[in-house]
């Protein structure tokens, strides 16, 4: 491996990271990120046309609304740069990115432990 080669030539570890582990993955990281996101825009026009966007929220589940992600994309473009309404579309996509952060690494915990608990099997 090149880690390995690295290493034995007298390479520290971060120069191993730096110069051979993170050149050599730089191609997939830059996809993945492109990927998500293209996955974030797409996902969030898809909510946007299929909600309604309404910005009205009442208790009725037949009626239209608007997620926090189409609101962001909707009025980022109208509001005052340094305005407390784009902070607290900021704000928004902070709370969207935790809750999404949070979610993700709860499912990865319960994937970790269902594997390890079927793998005896």
């Amino acid at each position: 491996s090149l880690t390995l080669g690295s290493l034995a030539l007298g390479a520290t570890p971060w120069q191993t990271l730096t110069r051979v582990v993170i050149l050599t993955a730089s191609p997939a990281i830059f996809s993945a990120l492109m990927i998500g996101m293209g996955r974030a825009v797409g996902e969030t026009m898809i909510v946007l046309m299929a909600t309604g966007n309404t910005p009205i929220m009442d208790m009725n589940l037949f009626e239209g609304m608007r997620t926090l992600a189409a609101n962001v994309a909707v009025e980022m473009p109208e509001s005052e740069v340094g305005g407390s309404h784009y902070r607290v579309l900021f704000l928004a996509a902070l709370v969207l990115l935790m809750f999404t952060f949070v979610m993700n690494t709860l499912a990865e915990l319960i994937r970790q432990r269902l594997r390890k608990q079927y793998s005896a099997l």
